[in-house]
């Protein structure tokens, strides 16, 4: 008995070392970042190789929807809405499809991701946004699928396929005029309400200057119609630091009030607990 359960453990070790040894993928994954403008772009795809094989036409039939790639999605990423082909392409994370024939190519953005592949069962409403571009010859034969991003300007750039002797690039517009021209806007308007309030947390929590924190806060609260009660908690702890006991109260109850109406237990909690300690005084 002994010896059969010696030998069961040799089996599970020599499986357990089997299991761990890592192999070259024949398809290896890449990832690109790329910041076009002021949107940020991501892909995420593996990359087969050739090998000998004629590609398209062949391994990836003309007239198909493909994949564009090997293994799981190949993925793209916008952190804005993009223009392609005249059409708005919302922002988001999109599977990459294309359909490559001699004349032309469909680039297609497909809202599910997790298909291995094709999906199962391929749905046009999924689809984001459909648009054909015309392909080019390489002079030099790429070995080794390719996506890239390249043409980079402030405003535009081209997403690019290529392997065997075919190069397909879709352009995709950014808004980096509307975006700047709000940040240029907001920056000369002055300070938000949030910025008050950071400067005011800033000075409580480093022990700073808590009369420049309240007039801070303050400014922070008029600039708010909402008047959010984590802004009426900090506004209380620096009065009771200030020895406002009495202020303090008045205004951990408003933050106390608006806690329970947003149902926040803990700030709730807090509130209580702060008014409690201030009233003994």
């Amino acid at each position: 008995m002994k010896k059969i359960i010696i030998v069961f453990a040799i089996i599970i070790a020599n499986f357990t070392i089997e299991a761990q040894v890592k192999t070259p993928q024949s398809s290896p994954k890449s990832t690109i970042m790329q910041e076009v403008g002021l949107t940020a772009v991501e892909i995420n795809y593996s990359r087969p190789s050739a090998r000998g094989r004629a590609v398209f036409g062949n391994l990836v039939p003309f007239g198909k929807v493909w994949r564009t790639g090997a293994n799981e999605n190949t993925t793209v990423s916008f952190s804005d809405d993009v223009v392609i082909d005249g059409k708005t392409l919302k922002k988001g994370k999109y599977s990459l499809y294309t359909v490559p024939k001699i004349e032309s190519w469909e680039i297609i953005f497909y809202k599910t991701t997790d298909n291995w592949g094709n999906p199962e069962d391929w749905k046009e409403e999924n689809v984001a946004l459909r648009a054909t571009i015309k392909p080019e010859t390489l002079n030099k034969s790429a070995e080794t699928f390719t996506i890239g991003i390249s043409g980079l300007d402030n405003n535009f750039a081209f997403l690019e396929i290529y392997w065997e002797n075919s190069y397909a690039a879709v352009k995709f517009e950014v808004p980096t005029q509307q975006k700047a021209t709000a940040n240029i806007e907001k920056a000369l308007s002055g300070p938000a309400a949030a910025d008050y309030f950071s400067a005011a947390q800033f000075l409580f929590q480093s022990n700073g200057d808590n009369a420049k924190a309240l007039v801070y806060v303050n400014k922070a609260l008029d600039m708010s119609k909402d008047k959010p009660f984590w802004y009426n908690r900090l506004k209380s702890l620096i009065q009771a630091k200030l020895g406002d006991k009495k202020g303090a109260i008045e205004t951990a109850k408003l933050s106390l009030a608006a806690a329970e109406i947003a149902k926040n237990q803990d700030y709730a909690k807090m509130n209580k607990d702060s008014i409690a300690e201030w009233s003994k005084n």
